[in-house]
């Protein structure tokens, strides 16, 4: 399953005509997360049994995968295509609701989900409110 295939057509409400261009990729992205969601992912695990990650701009990603396809050409580009990947088959929602907040409190740093990294169809879910749970959002300092 690619990015693509997450949001399916037959079941997506259709987007309202929105005039806010910003307006209208939050609505996308909000289709994307509530799809990603509901939608079983690969996670590669570790050599010390934990999550696959890595780390970019502060943040710690929790690397997932839509299919094997996704995952080899992950490892291809990792230069790590002959070994053996052990990974777990994980629902979107378990991982931002349980995973990134465990990740978040044993790190001391912010973590999120990068799915098909790497990929052209790939994309985050950001610590970010409304993505992860409170304990798991990252403060961006800012105020009213």
């Amino acid at each position: 399953m690619r990015l693509s295939d997450l949001a399916d057509t037959s079941m997506a409400t259709p987007a309202p005509p929105l005039a806010d261009p910003s307006a209208a990729a939050e609505h996308e992205f909000a289709v994307l997360l509530g799809e990603f969601r509901r939608t079983a992912v690969l996670v590669p695990i570790d050599p010390y049994g934990s999550p696959w990650t890595a780390e970019h701009g502060g943040v710690r990603w929790i690397c997932a995968f839509s299919n094997e396809e996704s995952l080899a050409r992950f490892a291809r580009a990792q230069g790590e295509a002959a070994r053996e990947w052990e990974y777990r088959t994980i629902l979107g929602a378990r991982l931002l609701d349980v995973l990134v907040p465990k990740l978040t409190a044993a790190s001391g740093a912010p973590a999120g989900v990068a799915l098909d990294a790497g990929s052209d169809d790939g994309m985050v879910f950001p610590p970010v409110e409304g993505v992860v749970p409170d304990s798991a959002v990252v403060d961006l300092g800012g105020g009213a």
